[in-house]
């Protein structure tokens, strides 16, 4: 199974922590829900999954979401440099 199909399964356990909610808001500059806004981003079918280790690496118009493979957090989100 391809590493999108597999984060698309499981978008409802996507979850992050206080600090990543933070650090997501901030990184991608947006206001509101930082997991919603990422759940939207990671279903566009332009989205582009990889999978590196343990997690999975979602690259979606100017912008990088990592989420933990085996616990669907979202670690961190960034803007391409």
């Amino acid at each position: 199974m391809q590493s999108k199909d597999i984060l698309i399964q499981n978008i409802e356990k996507i979850h992050t922590t206080e600090m990543g909610i933070g650090r997501i808001s901030k990184n991608l500059e947006i206001t509101g829900d930082a997991v919603e806004y990422c759940k939207n981003k990671i279903l566009k079918k332009e989205s582009a999954v990889k999978r590196e280790g343990k997690n999975y690496y979602v690259d979606i118009d100017d912008c990088i979401i990592t989420v933990n493979a085996s616990s669907y957090t979202i670690i961190t989100a960034h803007k391409k440099k």
